[in-house]
């Protein structure tokens, strides 16, 4: 009997359990392995496939911003990559200007791979918008990759502008698992929970859900007694924490920087609704928002911009105002979920399916099936048949 084709996914310091949990459905038709770095951003303790350690230039440098800034200078690398990779019939990386999606498309034709490469990006930067160094890694990973998995239909498209072939593109969009995110059947006792997830950044807007509250409470509106739980890691925390003080609602605002994946499904049980308040910067815009089908596999509420691929992921069921209008989100906070005494949306089903890990480990099969027919004519190195 044929081997299993081999697998191995390439994420540089970026592996996690919420991404890569679709390839753990995997194991009975792909051998499925991914490189994990020793300066990995994230616990990979959950995540149930092979792991294999990726050696990187950042590993080599002291932790803390002093080795995040030296190794921007030569830019990022596996080291020893080519030994990894011997074998392999796939190797699946992400984006267009990432620094281990490029090592791949430099190693493919010499070891005989097929590349894939999963793209978030919704905007079209080609050259013109792409800084210098990512300008060539983008020019290798276009004329490489073999195929093209695109998170949202706007990802899609805009691998079109960047000048992909229509027939080297799939819409693939990730999965949860939903056994783990589901309706948890209890109502949230005590004031109602507004739940802001995502990396204390500018463009996550965290700043705005706290506005929105102080206004309710300047006006005496309803939703007025809610509280902010804002769960992310990132530079903005310190910031975020004197703002709440200075527009005097620090009494109702907590805020957790670390917060373990599995612990996740019981903050949005405790939640009235979920708010992504993402904005757009010249360089970036939500390309998908993953909290979003966590909230919607859990029944609760979504109030978020439209900013990006957002209105595509949430669908019909999310509330929305304009990225940056506080006083829309506070509107929409005030006559929504902080005026329900439970939440009471229900996601549509199929959405929710469509979202599921087992529907993502589907896509990515029959993506890695049409690359493997494609390579059934190959002689020598290759998919083994």
């Amino acid at each position: 009997m044929a081997s299993r084709p081999r697998v191995v996914v390439l994420r540089g310091h970026q592996a996690n359990p919420w991404d890569l949990r679709p390839w753990e459905l995997l194991a009975d038709r792909y051998d499925v392995a991914y490189l994990r770095s020793r300066s990995n951003w994230f616990a990979t303790d959950g995540i149930g496939l092979a792991a294999t350690e990726g050696r990187t230039l950042r590993d080599l440098l002291p932790p803390g911003r002093l080795g995040d800034f030296a190794v921007r200078l030569p830019g990022d690398r596996y080291l020893g990559l080519a030994e990894q990779l011997a074998g392999a019939d796939i190797v699946h990386a992400q984006e267009l200007g990432y620094w281990y999606a490029m090592q791949a498309a430099r190693l493919k034709r010499r070891l005989g791979f097929r590349l894939v490469l999963t793209v978030w990006e919704t905007l079209p930067f080609l050259g013109a918008y792409r800084n210098v160094r990512t300008r060539a890694y983008r020019r290798e990973t276009l004329a490489e990759t073999d195929l093209f998995l695109a998170a949202t239909q706007r990802a899609a498209d805009c691998l079109l502008l960047e000048g992909v072939d229509a027939g080297r593109v799939r819409v693939c969009a990730p999965g949860i698992d939903l056994e783990r995110f589901a309706p948890s059947g209890r109502t949230p006792g005590g004031p109602p929970i507004v739940l802001s997830p995502g990396r204390l950044v500018w463009e996550k807007g965290h700043q705005d859900v706290l506005r929105s509250l102080a206004l309710l409470r300047r006006r005496g509106a309803p939703g007025a007694d809610g509280r902010i739980r804002i769960v992310g890691a990132g530079s903005e925390g310190g910031r975020l924490r004197r703002y709440a003080k200075e527009l005097g609602i620090d009494d109702a605002v907590e805020l957790h920087e670390f917060v373990p994946y599995e612990r996740m499904p019981n903050l949005y049980a405790e939640a009235a609704c979920i708010v992504l308040g993402s904005l757009a910067t010249w360089a970036w815009e939500e390309q998908f928002g993953m909290v979003l089908i966590e909230a919607m596999a859990s029944g609760v509420p979504i109030v978020a911009s439209s900013s990006g691929a957002i209105p595509e992921v949430a669908g019909p069921e999310a509330t929305y105002f304009a990225p940056g209008d506080w006083q829309g989100l506070a509107t929409a906070l005030s006559e929504g979920p902080l005026a329900w005494p439970q939440p009471h949306v229900v996601a549509d089903p199929a959405r929710v399916r469509h979202f599921s890990a087992a529907a993502a480990a589907e896509r990515l099969a029959a993506a890695y099936d049409q690359l493997y027919e494609a390579a059934r004519p190959r002689q020598g190195r290759g998919m083994a048949v």
